[in-house]
């Protein structure tokens, strides 16, 4: 470590990784606003803020696939946050946004930007929702920025038309229902369709769609369905699906 610079917390590491999940791969440098601002919270530069997530990029599995080591220079205390939020996806994400809000010195309400109108007032069931619904936002914000803010099959990069589909089910798999290599980002009309079985992904990524569809005479299932039969999908920069998902969903919910 050089003279003069002062070693990174537990904290600040913890919002490094909740800012580097939600941040696009090509983005986490030191103009980005997001990483400036991140800075200015924790009194650090953005030089040192966009580094530190470079480290994060040097211990990700898809980035590795890919041939990117990203920094050389990650600490101990880096891997360490990294396996943490890496193997309990359902916990740290919720705390990291909880820590984010106290350094805000805001609510973790605001700073996720969760709709609160119709929540109760207070009690045991709006600590619930609220989880619920900070988790269903991260989870959004961190797929969606995997993919570069496109849809994994047409490439639409419309934010406002994407959603984060689960491959399994957040009503089947519970442990994974945080799990960034359980998402999609894909456009409403293709999400509900790979919901309800018409398409499916396979483990080789290919896009597949249901036999009894590719029948169809009608001009607009063509447009939108069929010719995407057997092509690849758009891979996300980092946390690719995983295949185990994919076989599933190809198996128990696709309607071949």
């Amino acid at each position: 470590m050089k003279e003069g610079q002062k070693l990174w917390t537990r904290d600040e590491l913890i919002l490094a990784i909740n800012l580097y999940c939600k941040t696009p791969f090509g983005k986490i440098h030191r103009n980005n606003p997001k990483v400036i601002e991140l800075a200015t919270l924790i009194g650090r530069t953005p030089n040192s803020v966009s580094f530190k997530l470079v480290n994060f990029a040097s211990f990700d599995p898809s980035l590795k696939a890919r041939g990117i080591k990203g920094a050389s220079n990650a600490s101990k205390l880096d891997l360490e946050i990294w396996n943490e939020f890496y193997n309990d996806w359902d916990r740290l994400p919720f705390e990291s946004e909880k820590l984010l809000a106290k350094y805000a010195n805001s609510s973790v309400e605001q700073v996720s930007e969760i709709e609160i109108d119709d929540l109760p007032k207070e009690g045991k069931v709006r600590t619930q929702l609220v989880k619920i619904r900070v988790n269903q936002n991260f989870f959004r914000a961190m797929v969606i920025a995997s993919y570069n803010n496109k849809c994994c099959i047409t490439g639409i990069s419309n934010k406002e038309l994407l959603v984060a589909g689960h491959i399994r089910p957040w009503g089947v798999d519970e442990k994974n229902r945080m799990n960034p290599q359980n998402g999609l980002a894909i456009n409403a009309l293709h999400d509900k369709a790979f919901e309800t079985g018409l398409i499916t992904i396979l483990p080789n990524y290919k896009i597949k769609v249901a036999s009894f569809l590719k029948k169809s005479k009608d001009e607009t299932i063509k447009e939108y369905f069929i010719k995407y039969d057997n092509q690849s999908i758009i891979l996300p920069k980092r946390f690719y699906p995983a295949k185990e998902f994919l076989e599933y969903h190809n198996d128990e919910r696709f309607r071949k």
